[in-house]
Protein backbone atom coordinates (compact mmCIF):
# COMPACT_ATOMS: atom_id res chain seq x y z
CA UNK A 1 0.00 0.00 0.00
CA UNK A 2 1.14 3.38 -0.79
CA UNK A 3 2.46 5.27 1.84
CA UNK A 4 2.13 2.58 4.17
CA UNK A 5 5.21 0.08 3.98
CA UNK A 6 6.91 1.27 6.90
CA UNK A 7 9.32 -1.57 7.46
CA UNK A 8 13.38 -2.88 6.29
CA UNK A 9 13.37 -6.60 4.81
CA UNK A 10 16.62 -7.94 6.45
CA UNK A 11 19.25 -8.35 3.93
CA UNK A 12 20.66 -11.28 5.58
CA UNK A 13 17.28 -12.80 4.73
CA UNK A 14 17.00 -12.16 1.00
CA UNK A 15 20.94 -12.96 0.92
CA UNK A 16 19.59 -16.56 1.53
CA UNK A 17 17.57 -16.64 -1.29
CA UNK A 18 19.14 -18.14 -4.54
CA UNK A 19 16.15 -16.12 -6.41
CA UNK A 20 17.34 -12.57 -5.40
CA UNK A 21 20.28 -10.59 -6.69
CA UNK A 22 21.14 -8.12 -3.56
CA UNK A 23 23.79 -6.18 -4.16
CA UNK A 24 26.42 -5.28 -1.54
CA UNK A 25 26.68 -1.41 -2.64
CA UNK A 26 28.88 0.89 -0.67
CA UNK A 27 26.93 3.54 1.22
CA UNK A 28 27.65 7.12 2.23
CA UNK A 29 26.18 7.54 5.40
CA UNK A 30 25.12 11.65 5.84
CA UNK A 31 24.24 11.79 9.93
CA UNK A 32 21.70 9.92 12.10
CA UNK A 33 18.55 11.20 12.89
CA UNK A 34 17.86 12.81 15.89
CA UNK A 35 15.15 10.80 17.35
CA UNK A 36 13.28 7.46 15.91
CA UNK A 37 10.09 9.05 16.15
CA UNK A 38 11.33 11.16 13.44
CA UNK A 39 12.23 8.32 11.49
CA UNK A 40 9.25 6.76 11.50
CA UNK A 41 6.77 6.84 8.63
CA UNK A 42 3.65 7.38 11.04
CA UNK A 43 0.02 8.78 9.68
CA UNK A 44 0.06 10.69 13.46
CA UNK A 45 0.17 14.41 13.00
CA UNK A 46 3.38 16.17 13.71
CA UNK A 47 4.30 19.37 15.51
CA UNK A 48 5.55 22.21 14.07
CA UNK A 49 8.75 21.93 14.95
CA UNK A 50 9.06 18.07 14.11
CA UNK A 51 8.17 18.80 10.66
CA UNK A 52 10.99 21.86 10.65
CA UNK A 53 13.71 19.93 11.89
CA UNK A 54 12.97 17.50 8.99
CA UNK A 55 13.11 19.88 6.33
CA UNK A 56 16.18 20.96 7.39
CA UNK A 57 17.83 17.51 7.82
CA UNK A 58 16.52 16.48 4.07
CA UNK A 59 18.24 20.14 3.27
CA UNK A 60 21.54 18.73 4.59
CA UNK A 61 21.20 15.14 3.03
CA UNK A 62 20.21 16.83 -0.29
CA UNK A 63 23.60 19.14 -0.83
CA UNK A 64 25.77 16.01 0.02
CA UNK A 65 24.24 13.42 -2.14
CA UNK A 66 24.45 16.87 -4.89
CA UNK A 67 28.28 16.89 -4.54
CA UNK A 68 28.83 13.51 -4.78
CA UNK A 69 26.83 13.41 -7.98
CA UNK A 70 28.50 16.18 -9.34
CA UNK A 71 32.03 14.74 -8.77
CA UNK A 72 31.24 10.98 -10.31
CA UNK A 73 33.44 10.54 -13.14
CA UNK A 74 31.71 11.17 -16.38
CA UNK A 75 32.46 7.17 -17.49
CA UNK A 76 31.24 5.56 -14.37
CA UNK A 77 27.94 7.18 -14.89
CA UNK A 78 27.74 6.23 -18.54
CA UNK A 79 29.11 2.57 -17.55
CA UNK A 80 26.21 3.13 -14.43
CA UNK A 81 23.64 4.25 -16.95
CA UNK A 82 24.03 1.24 -19.35
CA UNK A 83 24.03 -1.33 -16.51
CA UNK A 84 20.51 -0.02 -14.73
CA UNK A 85 18.62 0.48 -18.21
CA UNK A 86 19.49 -2.65 -19.06
CA UNK A 87 18.36 -4.67 -15.98
CA UNK A 88 15.39 -2.62 -16.11
CA UNK A 89 14.57 -3.96 -20.04
CA UNK A 90 15.18 -7.28 -19.15
CA UNK A 91 13.66 -7.89 -16.11
CA UNK A 92 10.22 -9.84 -16.02
CA UNK A 93 8.00 -7.17 -14.05
CA UNK A 94 9.57 -4.42 -16.89
CA UNK A 95 8.38 -7.05 -19.52
CA UNK A 96 5.14 -7.81 -18.29
CA UNK A 97 3.79 -5.05 -17.44
CA UNK A 98 1.36 -2.99 -19.98
CA UNK A 99 0.92 0.47 -18.42
CA UNK A 100 3.66 2.41 -17.04
CA UNK A 101 4.66 5.82 -15.53
CA UNK A 102 7.69 6.76 -16.13
CA UNK A 103 10.44 9.76 -15.56
CA UNK A 104 12.32 11.76 -18.79
CA UNK A 105 15.82 12.20 -17.33
CA UNK A 106 17.56 15.31 -17.38
CA UNK A 107 21.11 15.59 -17.40
CA UNK A 108 21.72 18.55 -15.69
CA UNK A 109 20.24 17.51 -12.85
CA UNK A 110 22.15 14.37 -12.76
CA UNK A 111 19.32 11.90 -12.92
CA UNK A 112 19.92 8.51 -14.13
CA UNK A 113 19.27 8.06 -17.93
CA UNK A 114 16.21 6.59 -19.21
CA UNK A 115 16.62 7.18 -22.63
CA UNK A 116 16.74 3.42 -23.67
CA UNK A 117 13.81 2.59 -21.93
CA UNK A 118 12.03 5.70 -23.40
CA UNK A 119 12.98 4.04 -26.89
CA UNK A 120 12.27 0.68 -26.41
CA UNK A 121 8.92 1.39 -25.22
CA UNK A 122 8.00 3.55 -27.89
CA UNK A 123 9.39 1.59 -30.86
CA UNK A 124 7.14 -1.28 -30.99
CA UNK A 125 3.79 0.81 -31.27
CA UNK A 126 2.20 -2.09 -32.72
CA UNK A 127 3.14 -5.29 -31.72
CA UNK A 128 1.88 -7.84 -28.91
CA UNK A 129 5.03 -6.31 -26.75
CA UNK A 130 3.21 -2.41 -27.00
CA UNK A 131 3.27 -0.65 -23.47
CA UNK A 132 1.10 2.49 -22.59
CA UNK A 133 3.47 5.05 -21.58
CA UNK A 134 2.56 8.44 -19.29
CA UNK A 135 5.47 10.89 -18.89
CA UNK A 136 5.09 13.84 -16.28
CA UNK A 137 3.87 17.57 -17.22
CA UNK A 138 4.56 19.88 -14.54
CA UNK A 139 1.32 22.01 -14.39
CA UNK A 140 2.13 24.43 -11.89
CA UNK A 141 4.74 25.63 -9.46
CA UNK A 142 2.49 24.54 -6.55
CA UNK A 143 3.94 20.29 -6.77
CA UNK A 144 0.89 19.91 -9.30
CA UNK A 145 2.26 17.37 -11.54
CA UNK A 146 0.30 15.57 -14.45
CA UNK A 147 1.61 11.69 -16.39
CA UNK A 148 0.09 12.61 -20.30
CA UNK A 149 0.18 9.65 -22.54
CA UNK A 150 2.80 9.65 -24.91
CA UNK A 151 3.42 7.45 -28.66
CA UNK A 152 6.24 9.03 -29.62
CA UNK A 153 9.44 10.59 -28.80
CA UNK A 154 8.55 13.30 -31.21
CA UNK A 155 5.58 13.85 -28.46
CA UNK A 156 8.13 15.97 -26.03
CA UNK A 157 9.30 19.34 -25.72
CA UNK A 158 12.03 21.49 -23.71
CA UNK A 159 10.14 23.23 -21.34
CA UNK A 160 11.56 26.34 -20.24
CA UNK A 161 14.10 24.58 -18.00
CA UNK A 162 15.43 22.67 -20.76
CA UNK A 163 13.37 19.44 -20.02
CA UNK A 164 11.51 17.48 -21.51
CA UNK A 165 7.90 17.02 -21.40
CA UNK A 166 4.73 16.27 -23.34
CA UNK A 167 2.84 18.82 -25.02
CA UNK A 168 -0.31 19.05 -22.89
CA UNK A 169 -2.15 18.73 -26.74
CA UNK A 170 -0.56 16.62 -29.50
CA UNK A 171 -0.83 17.41 -33.35
CA UNK A 172 -3.57 17.16 -34.29
CA UNK A 173 -4.43 19.69 -31.34
CA UNK A 174 -5.96 17.09 -29.27
CA UNK A 175 -5.92 16.71 -25.64
CA UNK A 176 -3.39 13.77 -24.13
CA UNK A 177 -4.60 11.31 -21.96
CA UNK A 178 -4.03 12.22 -18.49
CA UNK A 179 -3.40 8.57 -16.45
CA UNK A 180 -6.39 9.81 -13.92
CA UNK A 181 -8.44 9.58 -17.07
CA UNK A 182 -7.71 6.11 -18.00
CA UNK A 183 -9.82 3.05 -17.39
CA UNK A 184 -7.26 0.80 -16.31
CA UNK A 185 -4.45 0.46 -13.66
CA UNK A 186 -1.06 1.44 -14.07
CA UNK A 187 1.08 -1.76 -14.17
CA UNK A 188 4.48 -0.10 -12.74
CA UNK A 189 5.80 3.44 -11.74
CA UNK A 190 9.74 4.12 -13.14
CA UNK A 191 10.89 6.75 -10.16
CA UNK A 192 13.60 9.70 -9.87
CA UNK A 193 15.35 11.06 -7.00
CA UNK A 194 17.90 12.15 -5.36
CA UNK A 195 18.65 9.52 -2.60
CA UNK A 196 17.54 6.49 -1.27
CA UNK A 197 17.96 3.22 1.20
CA UNK A 198 17.43 -0.35 1.18
CA UNK A 199 13.66 0.60 3.70
CA UNK A 200 12.20 1.94 0.58
CA UNK A 201 12.81 5.26 1.94
CA UNK A 202 12.97 7.92 -1.22
CA UNK A 203 14.15 11.80 -1.01
CA UNK A 204 13.15 14.00 -3.81
CA UNK A 205 14.61 17.11 -4.62
CA UNK A 206 12.20 19.38 -2.85
CA UNK A 207 9.42 20.21 -4.91
CA UNK A 208 6.94 17.27 -3.70
CA UNK A 209 6.07 16.82 -6.92
CA UNK A 210 6.24 13.39 -7.16
CA UNK A 211 5.20 12.27 -3.13
CA UNK A 212 2.16 14.84 -3.81
CA UNK A 213 0.96 12.90 -7.46
CA UNK A 214 1.40 9.77 -5.77
CA UNK A 215 -0.46 10.34 -3.01
CA UNK A 216 -3.55 11.31 -5.55
CA UNK A 217 -2.61 8.06 -7.49
CA UNK A 218 -3.27 6.52 -4.32
CA UNK A 219 -6.90 7.92 -4.00
CA UNK A 220 -7.64 6.89 -7.28
CA UNK A 221 -6.77 3.20 -6.78
CA UNK A 222 -8.45 2.58 -3.99
CA UNK A 223 -11.45 4.28 -5.39
CA UNK A 224 -11.15 2.17 -8.39
CA UNK A 225 -10.10 -0.97 -6.26
CA UNK A 226 -7.26 -1.43 -8.33
CA UNK A 227 -4.29 -3.64 -7.66
CA UNK A 228 -1.13 -0.57 -6.66
CA UNK A 229 1.24 -0.25 -9.16
CA UNK A 230 4.85 -1.42 -8.26
CA UNK A 231 7.16 1.47 -7.32
CA UNK A 232 10.81 0.95 -8.98
CA UNK A 233 13.30 4.17 -8.51
CA UNK A 234 16.34 3.88 -10.31
CA UNK A 235 19.55 4.93 -8.60
CA UNK A 236 23.42 5.80 -9.30
CA UNK A 237 25.49 4.36 -6.29
CA UNK A 238 26.42 7.59 -4.91
CA UNK A 239 22.55 7.93 -4.23
CA UNK A 240 22.24 4.72 -1.75
CA UNK A 241 22.53 6.00 1.37
CA UNK A 242 22.51 4.37 5.12
CA UNK A 243 19.74 2.75 6.37
CA UNK A 244 18.06 5.42 8.83
CA UNK A 245 19.47 8.61 6.73
CA UNK A 246 16.78 9.76 5.29
CA UNK A 247 14.45 11.46 7.09
CA UNK A 248 10.55 11.06 6.28
CA UNK A 249 7.24 13.10 7.07
CA UNK A 250 3.58 10.94 6.84
CA UNK A 251 3.58 12.99 3.25
CA UNK A 252 6.47 10.87 1.70
CA UNK A 253 5.94 7.67 -0.10
CA UNK A 254 8.03 4.48 0.28
CA UNK A 255 9.38 2.36 -2.85
CA UNK A 256 9.06 -1.33 -3.53
CA UNK A 257 12.15 -1.85 -5.19
CA UNK A 258 15.27 -0.14 -5.98
CA UNK A 259 17.33 -0.89 -9.79
CA UNK A 260 21.46 0.10 -9.24
CA UNK A 261 24.66 -0.25 -11.09
CA UNK A 262 25.26 -3.87 -9.51
CA UNK A 263 21.51 -5.45 -9.78
CA UNK A 264 17.90 -4.75 -8.48
CA UNK A 265 16.89 -4.56 -4.33
CA UNK A 266 13.69 -5.51 -3.76
CA UNK A 267 12.68 -4.14 -1.02
CA UNK A 268 8.92 -4.85 0.01
CA UNK A 269 7.21 -8.58 0.25
CA UNK A 270 5.07 -7.86 -3.33
CA UNK A 271 8.78 -6.82 -4.88
CA UNK A 272 10.22 -9.95 -3.72
CA UNK A 273 7.41 -11.68 -5.38
CA UNK A 274 7.50 -9.98 -8.62
CA UNK A 275 11.36 -10.29 -8.84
Amino acid sequence: MIGARVFCISTTALQRSSIFFFPKIPTRPVFRLLSPAIVAMSTTSKSQEELDSIFKQKRVVRSTVRKSLKAMDPSLRTQQDESIQKTVLEAPWFKSCKRLCAYISCKPLNEVDTSKILSEILQHPDSNTQKKLYVPWVEDKNSNMRMLHISHMEDLIANSMNILEPAPVDAQGNEREDVFQADEPIDLFILPGLAFDRCGRRLGRGGGYYDTFLKRYQDRVKEKDWRYPLMVALSYSPQILEDGSIPVTPNDVLIDALVTPSGVVPITPRAIESM
